[in-house]
């Protein structure tokens, strides 16, 4: 098959359809329906997501935690610094981070909170331009726990809000601490940069609509990263270099990956595919004496893809040229490139009807 031009995951999106806050309600966000089948949509409201769910059906779901990972300090010579942290090293005062501005902040530069909360030293830079860096704290508290005391939410580059008094921002942050999280987040799995956003619809009176529907829920962690919102540079799709995420499967959720008595096998998301198939990919059976499965996935799921353990899809809208538009097509249509045309016209159609994009706005079921 002769290589897949990215320009074909390409798209005009009108600025104001990105969602630059969250709709009034979780689930009073749309629902655009797409039965594979029949090549037919519906557009509806994701409080009616239980219309379109069987008596068997799993719900497989991503409840990793979105940490307030981004820091604002100060350099001694008074310069502003904005530290995001990626992922813990060797103990909890030892990050992964990124760091700005990046090209003052060599190996042997410090910084602290200006109220005293932490210092920080940048211990080492990587070859992808993150840093190393060492923290203090005067409390004796991890960074973790000071982050959630003190840092923001990161959102995503494409939420570009006004500038606003601080009451206002105060507020804003409260409620991006709320709503940039899914309602099962598991606290102690709080790593992710970004949030599962198809998760971010749900309301705990939905979830506890399911057992009465004879649904299940199942856990999976993959901790998002900021290679999420990476575009593909390349001329071609293939010549994308994709990005690493940390998964795991617990032993209950491989249980039901590998059953046979249950009935669909539906996805909240894409970062829940990317578990689910990496880890099919390298497993048969459920791992021995209750082992919970983890790995890097470093998947990349394009057309034409044969899926081996999704049978419907809940997603959010995404950006063009990005490797998560490059999974839904392929998801559209398994094992051809036919999913390529039907995205950019389902798209289409969005735009036309003025949905909600990106993280905090609507969302696709596609069966």
């Amino acid at each position: 098959m002769p290589p897949l031009a990215t320009a074909l995951f390409d798209y005009d999106l009108p600025p104001h359809l990105v969602a630059q806050f969250p709709a009034a309600r979780r689930d009073a966000a749309r629902l655009l329906v797409v039965h594979r089948a029949t090549r037919t949509l519906e557009h509806r409201t994701f409080s009616d997501l239980g219309d379109y769910l069987r008596a068997g059906d799993v719900l497989f779901r991503n409840n990793a935690a979105v940490l307030p990972a981004r820091l604002l300090a100060r350099r001694p010579t008074g310069g502003s610094v904005e530290c995001l942290l990626l992922r813990p090293l060797d103990n909890d005062l030892s990050w992964r981070c990124l760091v700005r501005p990046g090209r003052k902040l060599l190996p042997g530069a410090t910084f602290a909170d200006p109220n005293g909360a932490f210092s920080a030293e940048i211990v080492g830079r990587e070859p992808d331009g993150s840093a190393r860096v060492r923290f203090a704290t005067a409390s004796g508290e991890s960074i973790a726990a000071i982050a959630n005391r003190i840092g923001d939410v990161p959102l995503p580059p494409y939420i570009e809000r006004p500038p606003a008094p601080a009451p206002e921002r105060a507020a804003q942050r409260a409620a991006d601490l709320e709503r940039y999280q899914t309602v099962y987040a598991d606290p102690k799995k709080q790593f992710a940069v970004a949030a599962p956003t198809a998760g971010l619809h749900f309301t705990p009176e939905l979830l506890a609509r399911l057992p009465a529907l004879s649904v299940a829920t199942a856990e999976i962690t993959l901790h998002v990263g900021l290679g999420t919102f990476q575009p593909i540079a390349t001329t071609h799709i293939e010549d994308h270099a994709i990005h690493c995420e940390v998964y795991e499967i617990p032993a209950a959720t491989q249980q039901l990956v590998f059953s046979k008595k249950i009935g669909r096998h539906i996805a909240v998301g894409t970062t829940t595919v990317r578990a689910l198939e990496d880890f099919l990919a390298h497993h048969q059976q459920p791992l021995p004496d209750g082992v919970a499965g983890a790995r890097e996935a470093a998947i990349y799921i394009r057309p034409p893809w044969s899926f081996r353990g999704v049978d419907a899809l809940i997603t959010n809208f995404h950006q063009p040229r990005s490797t998560l538009l490059c999974l839904v097509a392929a998801f559209l249509a398994p094992q051809t490139t036919e999913g390529i045309a039907w995205i950019r016209e389902i798209y289409r159609e969005a735009i036309a009807r003025e949905y909600r994009f990106f993280s905090y706005g609507d969302a696709m079921l596609i069966v």
